[in-house]
């Protein structure tokens, strides 16, 4: 981030860490990105990090191809639904 790239690209930086170690990168996620020009595709499973990094956009993922694509909601849910749902699509 002290390079301030356009784009960040973040793969499972939640990945094996702790709701707390998660609460200090989506600080420094925030603090890097909200009120810039740049922006970050955070690359995760899980949507805890969602929590506390608000995203704009959220993309689903599957065999290489994007098979969703919504807002905040999506996130939600597939919490819920888990991704059987959009196999295939």
């Amino acid at each position: 981030m002290l390079m301030k790239p356009k784009l960040a690209i973040l793969d499972e930086t939640d990945s094996g860490l702790d709701i707390d170690g998660i609460r200090t990168v989506a600080k420094g996620i925030n603090a890097a990105i909200r009120g810039t020009d740049s922006g970050a595709l955070i690359i995760t499973h899980y949507s805890r990090i969602l929590e506390h990094v608000k995203p704009d956009k959220i993309h689903v993922l599957i065999s290489g191809k994007i098979v969703k694509t919504g807002g905040p909601e999506l996130a939600l849910e597939l919490e819920e639904r888990g991704y059987d749902w959009l196999e295939g699509n």
